[in-house]
């Protein structure tokens, strides 16, 4: 006898979904899976049987065949558990399949027959409603995150039993209601430090908001203990709340990502911070399962590389493409991801390998060609990808006097964002160089005089076009629709540095 049920798998970030045909035939005793799974689906074999039996039901004593269809694409993980189960209790007798059609079955089964949460539930969850599912029954600790999903009714169960009760009409599962969106004015942020505990640093926060209000990639350099991780771990408390759309897209990362999510409204932008000793593929994500790296976690927010020139060198590089493109593309045999890796970039480093070349008062012990060599660790490509950068030095005044809270800060940084929002659709960052005319603000003449100044500071087209956006940005922050001179020389006076420099 034949049973077919849907489930679905991940493929990159995003869910395909999978048709479970389950045959019961006479032969050898035995339980085959085919359609290209993998080693986590072909451990389901000794995971259902037992899950079966010990929920009180029978394992066929025939040959039963599994296929995942469509057969030529790669499955991975342990969600397609319960859709074979089912469709082995179905095409076996034991339970009538009526109601399978429009229902989409999502799980990891434990050895008891209990079920236990899979990674990637959203995008498992979408793909299903795509194929037509009306109905999802998931394990209950994917409920909410799952409930999210709008346009199909969602069911939570704790075992293979209460999905089989469910299904035969015996005792209905309950529907898991999706949760209530969350609207407000910004909220800090209770693990960023506060602008406010700064002490001095008046240009590094001035250059750290411009970065904030307009998305751009900021380095900071400079000695031990002058700030530089501290302003750059405070931008998590500066940055505005996630629009709808973009939450979708961080929850269903963090989903894949094995990280869980919250309700839509409610999500903060993503922060991430990973240590220097991080690999390439962790960084910007890989692997033979396809997974979201550091990269994509901080897609819609910012990522924090501390200690920047101590990370591989191979990482580092490898984020241009996303720091161009907005994703991480990953080619394999069986096809070619595409991850989004839309991030505000952060640097900190000192600038030599004791910290202290440069600094008054203090005697740098490393030598020139290791100086040189430690720089050119943030290779020429990367540095003309930056934005902005501010050398800071140790403070020697401003240890009095009032300073700006983070909230206070973040109030303008808002305001900046909506005014790109509505003039543009997007950051400033993100601004290409045909958008630089004078619907924008940018006449003519100022134009030129941007031309002239790449001219004498030997600037490449990319730093001229970054220029140009930061000064969009300086003139958003202080409320204007034209860039002014003033604003360029600004933007221009922060500009990045060669190595050499």
């Amino acid at each position: 006898m034949l049973a077919t049920a849907l489930s679905a798998s991940i493929a990159g970030v995003d869910g395909v979904p999978v048709r479970v045909e389950v045959d019961v035939a006479f032969g050898l005793p035995g339980l085959t899976i085919v359609g290209l799974a993998g080693s986590a689906v072909l451990e389901a074999r000794e995971r259902v049987r037992a899950a079966v039996r010990n929920s009180e039901f029978a394992v066929p004593d025939r040959r039963i065949t599994v296929n995942l269809a469509p057969a030529d694409l790669p499955k991975e993980g342990t969600g397609h558990d319960l859709a074979i189960g089912i469709a082995i209790l179905v095409a076996s007798g034991q339970l009538d399949g009526e109601r399978l059609p429009g229902t989409a079955l999502i799980g990891e089964l434990a050895l008891d027959g209990g079920l236990r949460p899979v990674p990637g539930i959203l995008a498992l969850v979408a793909a299903a409603r795509a194929a037509g599912a009306r109905s999802i029954i998931v394990p209950a600790g994917n409920a909410p995150e799952a409930a999210a999903t709008n346009g199909v009714a969602v069911h939570a169960a704790d075992s293979l039993r209460a999905v089989v009760r469910h299904l035969a009409g015996v005792e209905p599962l309950v529907e898991v209601g999706p949760p209530g969106p969350l609207r407000g004015e910004h909220q800090a942020r209770l693990d960023a430090p506060d602008l406010a505990s700064v002490v001095g640093q008046r240009v590094a926060r001035r250059v750290l908001e411009i970065a904030v209000a307009g998305r751009h990639n900021l380095a900071m350099s400079g000695p031990p203990g002058v700030g530089k991780t501290l302003l750059a771990r405070a931008v998590a408390g500066l940055l505005p709340r996630l629009e709808d759309d973009e939450a979708d897209e961080v929850r269903r990362i963090h989903s894949v990502a094995g990280l869980g999510a919250r309700p839509i409204g409610s999500m903060q932008r993503p922060f991430r911070a990973p240590h220097h000793t991080i690999s390439t593929q962790a960084l910007v994500g890989g692997g033979p399962r396809v997974r979201p790296g550091e990269a994509s976690l901080a897609h819609r927010g910012a990522l924090l590389l501390d200690e920047t020139l101590q990370f591989r060198t191979d990482a580092l590089d490898a984020l241009r493409g996303p720091l161009d493109s907005g994703c991480v593309t990953i080619a394999r045999v069986d096809g070619v991801r595409a991850i989004p890796a839309r991030f505000m970039l952060v640097a900190a480093y000192n600038p030599c390998p004791c910290g202290w070349a440069g600094v008054d008062g203090h005697v740098c012990g490393c030598e020139d060609g290791a100086r040189r060599r430690y720089q050119a660790r943030l290779s020429g490509p990367m540095r003309d990808r930056l934005d902005l950068h501010v050398p800071l030095a140790p403070v020697v005044s401003g240890l009095r006097g009032r300073r700006e809270s983070s909230a206070e800060v973040a109030r303008r940084i808002g305001v900046a964002w909506e005014l790109q929002r509505r003039r543009q659709g997007g950051a400033n960052s993100a601004l290409g160089a045909d958008a630089l005319d004078a619907r924008l603000g940018f006449e003519p003449r100022l134009l030129a005089l941007l031309e002239r100044r790449g001219r004498q500071l030997g600037l490449s087209l990319r730093r001229l076009h970054r220029a140009a956006r930061v000064a969009r940005t300086i003139a958003d922050l202080e409320g204007s629709s034209e860039v002014s001179r003033d604003h360029l020389d600004e933007a221009l006076l922060h500009r990045p540095k060669d190595a050499a420099a």
